[in-house]
């Protein structure tokens, strides 16, 4: 279950955040990376990580709180087409998200231990699905899209923002 999906199975967008993901047992690899995070963050206080990492980008603790709002809509997401439902879901629009989440009063063990929560409850859901449930799918911000392509793309739009995080500190790419 939860082999890699075809390009049909996603809108291009998706393409980047899909080719992040190495081969090999997806959930495996969404094990790893709450882990590696943590990890690579664990030396930032919660005042510079409440700093912008460039004019006009988000800070740390937005990123974390905007991968965790982002991973609990693709968990809602697998959830209703896994289930069968094929009601069309809205996109969202994440800079409001992040406005409105004010992550940056947060803590940044607040905001690690949530993704650790959040992704937990991902690969719980996943594990959970029942043989067949992941070519199902159904339309999500105007694009088809399966559950085991939402998996991949969990597991690469945390990949993407993980590798920005290394980047922006001059660590370069994982």
């Amino acid at each position: 279950m939860l082999s890699r999906p075809n390009a049909t199975e996603y809108a291009d967008f998706y393409r980047n955040y899909i080719a992040l993901v190495p081969d090999g047992p997806v959930l495996a690899f969404l094990s790893q990376q709450s882990g590696h995070y943590r990890q690579f963050l664990a030396g930032v206080s919660d005042a510079d990580a409440g700093a912008p990492t460039a004019p006009g980008k988000w800070s740390i603790k937005q990123l974390l709180g905007h991968v965790s709002d982002t991973e609990r809509i693709i968990s809602y997401r697998v959830l209703r087409f896994a289930r069968g439902d094929e009601t069309e879901l809205q996109g969202f629009e994440q800079d409001d998200y992040v406005r409105e989440a004010n992550s940056n009063s947060r803590s940044m063990e607040d905001l690690l231990a949530e993704f650790e929560s959040v992704r937990r409850a991902t690969i719980a859901l996943f594990g959970s699905l029942p043989p067949g449930s992941d070519t199902r799918g159904g339309i999500a911000n105007g694009n088809r899209v399966t559950v085991r392509a939402l998996a991949y793309i969990a597991a690469g739009h945390a990949q993407h923002h993980y590798e920005l995080l290394k980047a922006r500190s001059g660590q370069g790419a994982a």
